[in-house]
């Protein structure tokens, strides 16, 4: 297939990719990112398409296929996480609809406990509690993963039998 069949050909498939687009992302203008971003692949890689194979089949694979690639990394970054000093409350926060003052009282009397652990516990426990991955932890402290997680581990243990009859 010549250059000039295989542009004309994707052009002629507009309207159809852009009708599978709209029933993946079931939004106009997403859909028209969609079609955009699939027609410059076909065009980058109008090399490795395959002379006699179904040229339908291979564009609106690679449209799923940028489909699902930016649907996991959107999900990627909405996966963020709160740095603020007081992790531990606004978790607690999210999980009930109002703050009481018992509440309050408890994650004060929760945060005091932490701040009264060896440092060897307390730091690690704290940044994974602000969002740090376990990795990202072992690199700051200079310690080896395993160490970290079973560190943090036995300061979950320890609060809650600091905390069990509260």
């Amino acid at each position: 297939m010549t250059a000039v069949q295989f542009d004309q050909r994707l052009l002629s498939m507009q309207d159809k990719l852009l009708y599978f687009a709209l029933s993946l992302t079931a939004n106009d203008d997403d859909a028209r990112d969609l079609l955009q971003e699939t027609t410059l692949k076909a065009l980058t890689y109008r090399e490795q398409f395959v002379n006699n194979t179904n040229f339908k089949a291979w564009v609106f694979t690679i449209m799923k296929n940028t489909f699902i690639n930016n649907y996991r990394r959107d999900q990627k970054t909405r996966n963020t996480f709160d740095s603020t000093d007081d992790a531990i409350r606004v978790a607690y926060k999210r999980n009930y609809a109002s703050e009481t003052p018992e509440n309050v009282y408890a994650v004060m009397e929760m945060n005091s406990k932490v701040e009264k652990l060896d440092d060897e516990f307390r730091i690690p426990f704290k940044l994974h509690t602000q969002g740090f991955k376990y990795k990202e932890i072992a690199e700051k402290m200079d310690l080896p993963i395993g160490t970290v997680k079973s560190r943090i581990f036995f300061t979950r243990k320890k609060l809650q039998e600091m905390l069990k009859d509260k």
